[in-house]
């Protein structure tokens, strides 16, 4: 008899409260709060029969009407890892807490950097400091197109970050840069992500493409995907997911791009039999909306996902199981745009297991983990979590 896990990993959507947001410098953020405040009368009613709002009532000390009789359940998972990014939050749910956070640069990279990543890959450099994709290449675009140097930039994230127009650097020979740079940025400077970020049209209208790509760390440990793969299960990851884990652990990856494509690929993906994890990630919420402090977009955004979820669950095995979680906050209403500490919300599902239980507040993302593995019927002791099933 096969069985899958299907992990949806909601990018950014946090719900606040995280024991540690001082920490951080996010005392008080709440992404989904910000969502609910300004947008009230959202319509997501499968998340809320999962237990979303029973779950902003318990622990987020909120007043929602609550569904008669929940279809799933509920709970919350906390961050065990030094930082509050993309790599480090899927790395956790997937098992690996990593005590130490990666580099950052909100002054920019160092010089030995810029010019060792100018002598291996031919191009200047413009830039060279945090700040946002869409308006540094809106100030920079038309420099780059006439000098031909490369924009590099950062974030409050550990990534350092490539844009070039299309018709200045191809594709390919982007994605070639960008390898180039994940080979210089290593001990001291193992910045988590390298990230192409290619760009088009004409100054001032310049739009960034679909063809991002992310060149990220391998994973310093075993993650339940290795598990699994080695067990010789099917891991299929769904837009990002091979390249935040670096191709390691994943035997099938679908490279769709937004939440649509993405979610579109997820439905075709859960009708299949097979044994195994369905690993997905919904950039949009993080990328479209959070950075750019989008709250209505965001909104929306949770409707059309709330739709197709309903359809997961009707669509997934009478023996599969349906996981909605977050890999960090970015509260759209704080100060701001980068991603906020938060703990994540954690939705269960499955026609095998009755719903309306509580799952509590999980002290690590690699919960998760464990509980896929157990779920999948596989050995869980080399990954640091609690089974919540």
């Amino acid at each position: 008899m096969n069985k899958k896990v299907t992990l949806i990993v909601l990018d950014g959507v946090g719900t606040g409260l995280a024991p540690d947001a001082k920490l951080f410098g996010d005392e008080g953020s709440d992404t989904l709060g910000s969502v609910l405040k300004k947008c009230p009368n959202i319509n997501i009613p499968n998340m809320k029969n999962l237990g979303l709002f029973n779950m902003r009532n318990k622990f987020n000390k909120e007043d929602h009407e609550l569904p008669e009789k929940l279809l799933g359940s509920y709970g919350r998972c906390a961050e065990k890892s030094m930082g509050k990014d993309t790599t480090i939050g899927h790395w956790e749910m997937a098992g690996i807490i990593t005590p130490n956070p990666f580099p950052t640069y909100p002054d920019g990279f160092p010089k030995e950097v810029l010019d060792e990543f100018t002598k291996q890959t031919g191009y200047g450099v413009l830039g060279n400091k945090p700040m946002s994709g869409t308006e540094i290449i809106m100030q920079l675009g038309q420099e780059h197109l006439e000098t031909k140097k490369l924009i590099v930039y950062t974030s409050a994230d550990s990534v350092f970050q490539i844009a070039a127009h299309d018709s200045i650097v191809p594709i390919d020979e982007l994605y070639d840069v960008c390898k180039k740079a994940r080979t210089i940025l290593k001990g001291d400077h193992a910045v988590a992500r390298v990230i192409a970020r290619p760009f088009t049209g004409e100054y001032p209208n310049f739009v960034r493409t679909a063809d991002r790509k992310d060149f990220s760390l391998l994973p310093t440990s075993t993650t339940m995907l290795d598990i699994m793969d080695e067990a010789g299960m099917e891991t299929v990851g769904v837009g990002k997911i091979e390249d935040i884990f670096n191709k390691k652990g994943i035997n099938k990856a679908i490279h769709s791009h937004g939440n649509p494509e993405c979610m579109e690929s997820t439905k075709e993906e859960i009708q299949r039999d097979f044994n195994g994890i369905l690993f997905v990630n919904l950039v949009d919420f993080d990328m479209v909306y959070g950075h750019r402090n989008d709250i209505d977009g965001f909104a929306k955004a949770l409707e059309a996902v709330d739709v197709y979820i309903g359809e997961y669950m009707k669509l997934q095995g009478e023996n599969d199981l349906l996981l909605i979680t977050a890999d960090h906050g970015v509260d759209p209403g704080y100060p701001g745009s980068d991603h906020t500490r938060e703990c994540v919300p954690l939705l269960m599902y499955s026609k095998s297991i009755e719903g309306g239980k509580c799952l509590g507040t999980r002290e690590t993302y690699a919960d998760i983990a464990v509980s896929c593995l157990e779920f999948l019927g596989l050995d869980s002791s080399k990954i640091k979590g609690k089974s919540f099933l």
